[in-house]
């Protein structure tokens, strides 16, 4: 069921934009396939994945997507340092050291922003609250928002650690809901999810009937905004 009578004509009818993190402001993708390195070394050249980071991308995030489901309470670092685990199995790779899946998970720490992020986060803040809904733990996002994203301000985080599960679980959504209502004085149909996943965020928002936007092209859904930065969404704003 939607929660708006009417679909919104503009940005402006909207006084909450609530984002992914993680392949939305910060580049999960550069960021995974960058401390994947060790693995990728030990790949053998006729391997295609060694040189096709779509692919290897991909099977990760199917890995990573499993856990999710399957282990809702196992803090971010360490589920990442689970789905590395899972990787290397999966590529026929000798099971690395703790140590080495551990720097991984804590790799999430490094992972760079996109350029236009913080220029349009400050810019956004002038006209909307901002608020995070991410598959993360309290103390990385803590490190995150010291570090890639410092001088950004959002008026809520909202993590998968104190939620007790990860998103697409609709659990979440209700989650974001129910603080932007008791937390900062805003009702669902005032919410915009802005974020790139299509199963992780975008699938689930529509079924609970919030508007979503994205930010890149997806291939399979035809959304009411669509733009390809944050850039283009303080234009519009």
């Amino acid at each position: 069921m939607k929660v708006r009578t009417t679909d919104p004509k503009s940005l402006t009818d909207f006084k909450l934009l609530a984002f992914d993190c993680f392949g939305t402001l910060v580049d999960w993708e550069s960021g995974i396939h960058s401390a994947l390195h060790p693995l990728l070394s030990r790949l053998p050249s006729s391997n295609p994945l060694k040189k096709d980071r779509a692919s290897l991308l991909k099977r990760f995030d199917e890995i990573e997507v499993s856990i999710c489901a399957s282990k809702p309470n196992l803090i971010y670092p360490s589920l990442l340092s689970e789905a590395y685990l899972g990787l290397a199995d999966a590529l026929d790779l000798a099971t690395p050291a703790k140590s080495e899946a551990d720097a991984f998970g804590a790799s999430v720490n490094q992972w760079p922003i996109f350029p236009d992020t913080i220029e349009a986060l400050k810019q956004l803040k002038k006209h909307y609250k901002l608020v995070i809904l991410s598959n993360v733990d309290k103390q990385s996002f803590a490190h995150v928002l010291k570090g890639a994203l410092a001088g950004v301000e959002f008026d809520a985080v909202y993590v998968a650690e104190e939620i007790g599960s990860y998103k697409p679980d609709l659990k979440n959504f209700q989650y974001l809901f129910s603080h932007a209502r008791d937390d900062l004085g805003v009702q669902m149909e005032q919410i915009l999810m802005t974020a790139v996943g299509l199963e992780s965020d975008h699938v689930p928002a529509m079924k609970v009937g919030m508007t979503s936007a994205v930010r890149t092209l997806p291939e399979l859904f035809n959304y009411l905004f669509q733009f390809h930065t944050l850039g283009q969404v303080v234009r519009h704003g």
